[in-house]
């Protein structure tokens, strides 16, 4: 009879745990509303002031060689990958206007996009190089500036 009461009471802690979370992030849900809220309804000059722009990067596909058959779907795949990252970099963009430093966009998001843009760069050289001659040099066209 012992051996069963930590059973259950590791039950009721977990579900209070549980019911505690959902309170939580309810109060962060009405609470991020409540401040999208606020920046509505503030002067349209403001905002336009804190728009923060878009993420350009270099063109990959114009700078690589023929690709071989065998290597196309591998290649495909990093290409996309490169159009998601520059997608997410660019909506964290939107999502952080305000927050940081003056070097929170580089150091938060051009820096570590261009991290993950070398590692799918080296990925497309490496998928080619398995079947023809690697290109070189393509991490070159790893970082991205922001346009504002």
């Amino acid at each position: 009879m012992s051996r069963a009461l930590p059973k259950y009471h590791k039950r009721r802690v977990f579900m209070i745990g549980g019911a505690a979370a959902v309170v939580l992030s309810g109060a962060v849900i009405a609470g991020s509303a409540l401040a999208g809220e606020t920046s509505n309804n503030s002067n349209n000059s403001a905002s336009t002031k804190a728009s923060p722009g878009t993420i350009s990067c270099p063109a990959v596909e114009g700078s690589l060689p023929e690709i071989p058959a065998a290597a196309q779907a591998e290649v495909d795949r990093n290409l996309a990958q490169l159009e998601t990252q520059i997608q997410e970099a660019n909506q964290r963009l939107i999502d952080t206007v305000g927050q940081g430093g003056p070097n929170f966009v580089q150091n938060a998001i051009l820096g570590p996009l261009e991290d993950k843009r070398v590692a799918a760069l080296n990925r497309i050289e490496t998928a080619i190089g398995r079947v023809a001659a690697k290109p070189e040099g393509l991490e070159a066209l790893a970082p991205c500036t922001l346009n504002q």
